[in-house]
Formats: structure tokens, C-alpha cells, sequence
């Protein structure tokens, strides 16, 4: 099920939240003031439609607020949480524009390795140190897009997960190209495993399976029951009685090909018969 929903942050009350609040972000980022979820309560969350963008649902909210809004009118320093299809994505109300707003959600975890602070990350297989400059959320998994701290956009990026694995190695940012390859980090096809080999059959049940005893399955070893060297080919036919070839013989025969495979000695009533068409 695809997910379309938004959040509506707003900065909480306290005395110790006042240079935080209705601020410009350009002046949190001279007071190197990192805007996250700590310092906000949710007053707010909704879905949307699949085609609506961030800029349209600010647009809409600026001029009518819904009647179970529970917060103040929309303002600087509000933050718009969307969730598309497990996307998760911030903007901060700055006051003529919306920025995208990077590390606001923290999802704790016990194997975060990569923050928003982390700078002179030394990658496997890559050269230089590397600094996280943006983050997304992809289905509950955070990613952080690492910059070159060399040659910065003179490099391409790498993402990585929470716990430092490479998602995508080598992108141009959080593009849809991007967000498909971590989708398939996420969640790699499924291995299909060879089937398991059949246990080689014995010689009656080739005969069961196939409905027919293969030619290659003859014993080599001669049993002399009279005529009957012990080979299926020597056995007797069937003998035609009134136009019509006698099941009881066919029975016979099936009982005496058996016996031979299994290494038995061959019904008497077949040795008969063997010893009778041989005086013949």
C-alpha cells in the first residue's frame, strides 16, 4: 500500500526554545543551531494527495487552516514532515521560501554509525574523507548522501545507510535514480536455490516412474532358471488364446520381470512355461 501523508511540526513552548522559534534559518545556521524534532511537537498530520507537492500544501495551508488544526497559523520556523510511498522528507517555513531540511527525524538505533555531524569519514574502496552533507528517510532506514571533502561537487556522491554500508556508490544526489537503487539495497531479489537432486532410483521403481523397464536397467548377471538366463528379454511371450493375448500370461511375465530385478528366483509356473516352449 502506497503511503501519501504530511506532518505539521511547530516549535514547542519554554523560554528555552525562544531562539528557535518564528527565527529565519539563515540566522540558526550563523548560530550553528541544528533544527531537529526534539525541539518541535507534531500539532499535525494528515494524508495527501499522491500529486500534491510540498509547495502547494504550504500554499493551502497559509491561506485556510483545517478546523481540527490544533496549532497557530502557519509561521517561520514550522517544518512540513511528507511521506511519500516511504520517502520521508523535511522543509523547513523559512520566511519567503521552504528549504529542505536535512537530520530533523533522528531514528535511534543502536548501529548508527553516520549523522549529519559526521565529517572525515574515511569509505571502503574510496579515496579521501568524506562528509555527510544531506539525509533521507527510505522506509524507516535513514541515508545520508557523503560528500567529497577534497573535491567536493567536483566528485560524485556516495550514500550511505545508518550503519555505514554503500547503498549507492557513485549518484548525482537523492534523484529518483537514487532513491531505486536504495530501494534495492533494502530489499535485494530473493536467491533462487536449485532444486535438490533426486535420489538415483532403484531399477523397480525406473519401472514404476516409467511405466516401462529401460534397457540399460537389465541385470548382467545370468540366472539359469531352465531356459531363463536371468535377462528380461528371454522371458516368454504372452501366448495368444482365441484371437486374444492371455492377461493371465502378462501378469506372469510382470511378476517374473520383478523377481528379476530384485534378484529373486523367477515363479515356477514361468519356468514351466519356459521348459514347455523349449520342448516345442
Amino acid at each position: 500500500m502506497k503511503i501519501n501523508q504530511f506532518a505539521v511540526y511547530q516549535v514547542k513552548d519554554g523560554a528555552e526554545y525562544r531562539e528557535i522559534r518564528f527565527r529565519p534559518y539563515d540566522e540558526l545556521q550563523q548560530k550553528n543551531i541544528r533544527v531537529c524534532s526534539d525541539s518541535y511537537n507534531q500539532v499535525y498530520l494528515s494524508y495527501m494527495s499522491p500529486k500534491e507537492t510540498v509547495e502547494n500544501l504550504h500554499a493551502r495551508f497559509r491561506q485556510h487552516l483545517p478546523k481540527n488544526f490544533p496549532g497557530h497559523s502557519i509561521s517561520t520556523s514550522d517544518v512540513y514532515v511528507v511521506n511519500r510511498d516511504g520517502v520521508v522528507s523535511a522543509f523547513y517555513v523559512d520566511r519567503d521560501k521552504l528549504i529542505v531540511l536535512a537530520g530533523f527525524l533522528r531514528l535511534n538505533s543502536s548501529g548508527t554509525l553516520i549523522s549529519m555531524d559526521t565529517t572525515g569519514y574515511r569509505i571502503e574502496g574510496k579515496g579521501g574523507s568524506w562528509v555527510a552533507c544531506e539525509e533521507l528517510i527510505v522506509d524507516g532506514r535513514q541515508f545520508f548522501l557523503m560528500q567529497s571533502e577534497d573535491y567536493r561537487e567536483n566528485a560524485a556522491y556516495v550514500i550511505l545507510s545508518e550503519d555505514g554500508k554503500i547503498a549507492v556508490e557513485s549518484c548525482k544526489g537523492f534523484d529518483e535514480a537514487a532513491i531505486e537503487q536504495i530501494r534495492k539495497f533494502l530489499h535485494p531479489p530473493e536467491e533462487q536455490k536449485p532444486a535438490p537432486a533426486k535420489p538415483p532410483l532403484e531399477n523397480w521403481q525406473k519401472y514404476l516412474e516409467n511405466g516401462e523397464y529401460l534397457r540399460s536397467a537389465e541385470m548382467s548377471e545370468e540366472q539359469n532358471y531352465s531356459f531363463i538366463d536371468g535377462r528380461i528379454n528371454n522371458l516368454p511371450k504372452p501366448r495368444v488364446i482365441g484371437g486374444r493375448v492371455s492377461a493371465l500370461d502378462r501378469l506372469h511375465i510382470k511378476q517374473a520381470e520383478m523377481a528379476i530385478r530384485n534378484g529373486k528366483p523367477v515363479p515356477e509356473n514361468i519356468i514351466n512355461r519356459s521348459d514347455e516352449r523349449s520342448r516345442k
